[in-house]
């Protein structure tokens, strides 16, 4: 399939338009055109090449999405003008025994990301979503419900599953006591998603300036942790702790927090 999109031609580079070639469409795969994709701060590590040696040109983008436009002979999930999400990855071994149990993100050979890897082939560079198109096996895309708006569907595909994840597997339900440290782009969904579930909600963060943003976002509480003994009144307070500080800090004074057999994530 014929493609465009933005790409890095080499470490550090600025982005440029860029025409490559998807794989071609197979029998359990589906097209879709890119309406929306989302800008994660990983795609700016991935260009500068922070994470190790990278593969270019690269195509960033695992915040993805698109509308189906059309899709091969053995498809049964979507069809075309079908709404669908691409998250970080688009394939697995499928065959271990994470990936038979529905955690093809733990695949003990590895999973296929979305950019900067090769498919599963082997050979085809796989390109991500800052382009115009993609192709990927049915099994690894989700539906976009029809009421949701694309454009704020796209960084649910990355930041907000990585919030929503912790929350959905430590079951948060009403009543129960959730901190959220730091209020940036994952603070902020774990803050909207908690809220949702009927948790109280604290928002741990060394700004201050981000209280009012915090409110807002629907937080019952907001603690400056500028000056730590701001968090003695809370020892032994939440059930969960999210935890999405990328900065390095004193774990034991967030630990100290946690109820018993409380959980920080």
């Amino acid at each position: 399939m014929k493609s465009r999109g933005y790409a890095a031609l080499s470490a550090k580079s600025n982005l440029v338009s860029h025409d490559f070639d998807r794989r071609d469409l197979g029998e359990h795969d589906v097209a879709l055109d890119i309406s929306y994709a989302g800008i994660c701060h990983s795609d700016i590590h991935q260009v500068a090449e922070e994470w190790g040696p990278a593969i270019f040109p690269m195509v960033p983008g695992h915040e993805i999405a698109g509308v189906v436009t059309s899709i091969g002979s053995k498809v049964t999930k979507f069809a075309i003008g079908d709404k669908i999400g691409v998250g970080v990855f688009v394939d697995s071994c499928r065959t271990c025994a994470s990936c038979q149990k529905g955690l093809q993100q733990y695949c003990v050979e590895g999973m296929t990301g979305t950019y900067n890897g090769l498919e599963r082939d082997g050979t085809t560079v796989a390109m991500g979503g800052y382009s115009n198109n993609f192709v990927i096996n049915e099994d690894y895309a989700v539906r976009i419900p029809d009421n949701l708006p694309m454009e704020g569907v796209a960084p649910l595909l990355c930041a907000g599953i990585t919030l929503y994840s912790p929350i959905k597997h430590w079951n948060v339900k009403p009543g129960m006591k959730v901190a959220v440290m730091g209020l940036g782009g994952l603070g902020h969904m774990g803050v909207k998603f908690a809220v949702a579930m009927g948790a109280e909600v604290t928002v741990l963060s060394h700004s201050p300036s981000k209280e009012s943003d915090a409110v807002a976002m629907g937080a019952h509480h907001f603690v400056s942790t500028k000056d730590i003994e701001n968090l003695t009144p809370l020892a032994k307070t939440f059930d969960l702790i999210l935890n999405t500080v990328s900065a390095e800090l004193v774990i034991n004074d967030y630990l100290n927090l946690l109820k018993l057999d409380g959980t920080m994530s």
